[in-house]
Parts: C-alpha cells; structure tokens; sequence
C-alpha cells in the first residue's frame, strides 16, 4: 500500500511521531530532565501501533482526492508496513531506554543534556524512517551522528571517551562523503530522489546505467563505515566508555540504520550486482572474523559489542544476497535482543555461568558434533519441506539454504548437549526445535511485509554457506582443542581484532588528532552500575 492510497490520516499519524520527540527534547528541564521523555515515547509507541493497524486493514482501493497539505504529506511520508514496523520498534526501544537512563544516571549533573540528545536521536531516526524521500533519509542520517556525538562523550573528562567518540565521528563524515556522492549521483541519473520515483524507474529499466551502479558502490561504502564492518569497526568496541544506556540506543537502533536504509532502496540495490557483491564480500568477512574475535572476549559489554559488528556483517550478507525480508527480520530481532542484553549487561555474568555449567560436564568430539550437524539439518529441511507443502508448494527459494545455516550454527549446542548427558540433550533438542519453529513462522510473516526474490542465485548463495561452514569449523576445532596448533595460532591474532584497527586508527588521528578532553579525579566519573558490571 502506498501513501497516496491511505487519505491524509496516516501520513499525519506518521509525521506526528518524529515530532512528538522533538517537542519532547525542546521540553527538557534542568529540574526534571526526563519528565516528558516517557509520555512522548508512549505517545509515539500509541501513533507508530495506529499506522502499523491502519497500514495492515487499509484497502488497497481506498484512493480520495487530497488537499495541497495531503498531497505535500503524500510525497514526504512514506506510510508502507516497513514504516509501522520500523516505527514500532524504535518506540518500544524508546520506552525501554528512557527508563533505563532515568534510573542508571540518577541525580547525575549531565541528565538533561544526555535526555536532550536522547529526544534528539529518536527525532531525527524517526523521521529517517517515515520519509519518503532519499535526500530527507540522508540528512536525518547525518543528523542522528551529532547528539549521538554528545551521548558518546556523556564524561567528557574519560580520554578513551573521548578518543573512540572522535574517531566515530571522522568515520560517520567519510561516510557522509560517500552517501553525498551517491545521492548526487541518483539526482543527476533519475532526475528525484523520491523513493517512489526511484522505484518506478528501476522498474523501466533493466539494466542500470554506469553513474547508477557507482552510485550503489558508493552507498554500500557508506552503510559500511556507519554499520562498523572491517576494518572500520573499532569505534563501535572502544565506545563502551559511554553509559550503558548509550551502548544499548547505540547497538539496538543507531547502528541498524544502514540495513534499514538498503532495505528502502531494495529494488534498486536487486539489480546493482556490483554494489551486491560488495555486500556479501564486506559483511561475510566481517561477520566471520568478528564472530571469531568474540570467543576471545571476557568484558560482557565488549564482547556484545563484537557481537553487534557480526550481526551487522549478517544483514548486509542478507541484504546482498537480496533476501530482504529476512534483513529486516534480522534489523528488528537483532535490535530486541542487543536492548535486552545491555539493559540486562549487570546480570550477564551469573546468566552465563549458569549456562557455562552445562557445557564444563563433557566436552563434544569432532563426530558428535558432525553426527548432531547432519541431524539437525536434515530435520530442518524436512520441516521445510513440510511446511512449504502445506502451503501449498515452494513460496520462498531462500527458506531451504537459512534453515540450513540455522541447523549449522545450532548442531554445536546439541553436540555440547550429548556431551553432557541425555537429559541436557533432550532439553537442548526442544529449544532447538523451537527456535527452528518461531524461525519458520517469522520468516512466512515477513515474506508478506517486504517482496523478495521467487528463485536465487546458486553462486552468491554457495560463497556464503561455504564461509559460515568454515566459521563453524573454526569454532569447533578450537573449542575441541583448546590447546592445538589452530587455537594455539589463531588466539593471539584474535585477540588483537588482526590489527586492523590500529592501523585505521592510526591514519584517522594521523589526519585529524582528537581534542584533549579535561582532566579530573577518576573517582568522579566513576558510577555504581559500572562497578557492578566490572565485578567477576
């Protein structure tokens, strides 16, 4: 469904939302910062529910004649099942984070101005995500780096701090360079940046010209640098310094925008085989090396942070593959999971340790977890197979080689769970399964909210299965010998990211030196949720 055909109700609704958090952060007190902060979140979480319905029961034929501000709204806003989704879910992790910030920086002399550039964040990405317009995305984009910049400097007077928030900040304008040249490239090739001009156009046209496809380069090197891909993904470790809830806005919202913004673009970006193949080369690496570099990591806050650069790496995989429903299945689960986790990061230890004693009772062998790889996947197929026939044939070519994958990266668990007796394997077969099951049944609901590619590939998709086999080959064997030539070789190599940020760092600070923060006693930046959080 598109703007024009849902009245003027629903692009007003969805401007409303972006505007409700600015008013919010105009509001903000030194007395009570946060006074407004959650009835704006609620109210935007009420505006994003209300589109998200009245996207889903519009019909299609509901088309009626619009007044000038109608027709305005009908070209700005961009009101599709993408946008109450996306909607949705930042207002939900609006109404997680504010809370959070109220009580984690408590009576804290920099509240208001973290609430303020709190309000301004979600303004400005609620606005990236309702716009209908390629070069409003890409200011919006642009803007929500500036109070983050503020976020990540919440203690001004910490030098790492301030170091990594510098070195994001000449990072996001290298990427903003990219993503100029690309938008002046689409403006000078297709004459709009109007997403539903850009659309129709790709439609009219089978092959992409030169301009259009340097164009795409540049906005996969841009998403790139935003997304902390390799080498580029040293700002989004070292940015820990920042109070947990700017990690959790952080990793739960700001850095997905990248995959939301090629998920905007997905009929021009289906037919950019360069830019595609940037895609799946970039994001398999880096998912690869930081899932690898994550083993090595005892800080849970780092180590989450690790983990976030690999799932960027899978999205973009996703999105390169042209799999897009699933890119946006992986944006929303993704973004859920890391609020969860860094909201939760104080309680991460005694969660793992609990989790950890199951594994210490019996170490898997390289042929049960082959056995538990075969077995798992083969059942997985056949529930793909099943369900495909209930409903009635192949739907969707990209379910069969996912579930492999999932049946792939989860055949350790249950090896680690024969390792350790039949009941332990019994309780992992039945998580297992249902992971498999919710997998399945979201996948078919997101099949209906984005289009997708009926056939695939089998090149791109063979590369991909080929690297996450061998990620899996990698972990196993270190984990089985601990102690071997392969671990023995790797770890330190790990452990240093490859060196790939010192170098990096290395040429930004060479270019531009980051600011001398002022100094203070460390006890005064000092805060009990962190001493909390570093304790064993």
């Amino acid at each position: 469904m598109t703007v024009a055909n849902s009245g003027l109700l629903l692009p007003v609704l969805a401007a409303a939302i972006p505007t409700v958090f600015a008013l919010a952060a105009l509001a903000v007190s030194r007395a009570r910062p946060l006074r407004f902060a959650g009835f704006a979140a609620a109210t935007a979480l009420v505006l994003a529910a209300a589109v998200t319905v009245g996207v889903a029961l519009a019909p299609a034929s509901a088309a009626t004649p619009l007044s000038p501000l109608g027709a305005f709204l009908a070209r700005a806003v961009r009101v599709d099942p993408v946008t109450g989704v996306m909607s949705t879910l930042i207002c939900v992790l609006a109404l997680v984070i504010v809370p959070y910030s109220r009580r984690y920086l408590d009576r804290d002399p920099g509240l208001p101005r973290h609430a303020r550039a709190l309000l301004g964040v979600l303004a400005a990405v609620t606005t990236l995500v309702v716009s209908n317009n390629l070069a409003v995305i890409a200011l919006a984009w642009v803007a929500t780096s500036f109070p983050l910049h503020s976020l990540l400097t919440f203690d001004r007077e910490r030098r790492p701090a301030v170091i990594a928030a510098h070195k994001k900040f000449l990072l996001s304008r290298l990427a903003d360079v990219c993503l100029a040249g690309a938008l002046t490239l689409l403006s000078l090739s297709i004459g709009s940046l109007d997403l539903d001009v850009i659309e129709a156009w790709v439609l009219a046209h089978e092959v992409l010209p030169a301009s259009v496809h340097a164009a795409t380069v540049l906005l996969v090197f841009a998403v790139a640098l935003k997304s902390a891909q390799l080498p580029f993904h040293g700002w989004l470790i070292q940015v820990m310094e920042a109070p947990t809830p700017v990690s959790a806005l952080l990793h739960a919202g700001v850095v997905n925008i990248g995959g939301f913004v090629l998920i905007r673009l997905a009929p021009l970006m289906s037919q950019a085989f360069v830019a595609q193949a940037l895609l799946i080369a970039i994001g398999l690496v880096t998912a690869i090396v930081a899932s690898l570099v994550m083993t090595t990591r005892v800080s849970i806050k780092v180590s989450l942070a690790w983990s976030t650069c690999a799932q960027m790496g899978f999205m973009l995989v996703q999105c390169g593959l042209g799999a897009w429903h699933l890119a946006l299945l992986h944006l929303v689960a993704h973004s859920l999971y890391k609020a969860h986790a860094f909201s939760s990061s104080g309680t991460t230890v005694e969660r793992w340790r609990a989790r950890h004693s199951l594994a210490v009772q019996g170490h898997a062998s390289l042929g049960q977890i082959g056995v538990a790889a075969l077995a798992v996947m083969a059942s997985f197929g056949a529930a793909v197979v099943l369900a495909q026939y209930a409903l009635g044939g192949p739907q969707d070519a990209t379910l069969m080689p996912l579930m492999l994958l999932l049946g792939l990266s989860l055949s350790p668990i249950l090896a680690s769970g024969a390792a350790a007796g039949w009941r332990a394997l019994g309780q992992l077969a039945v998580r297992t399964a249902g992971i498999a099951l919710l997998y399945l049944v979201w996948h078919i609901v997101f099949a209906g909210v984005l289009p997708h590619a009926g056939d695939i590939d089998a090149a791109p998709w063979a590369v991909v299965i080929v690297g996450f086999a061998s990620l899996v080959a990698v972990q196993v064997a270190m984990q089985v010998q601990p102690g071997g030539w392969l671990a023995r070789t790797l770890r330190p190599w790990l452990f240093a990211g490859l060196y790939l940020d010192e170098i990096v760092t290395r040429l930004l600070f060479r270019a531009w030196p980051p600011p001398t923060p002022a100094t203070s006693p460390p006890s005064a930046t000092l805060r009990m949720p962190e001493i909390l959080e570093a304790r064993p």
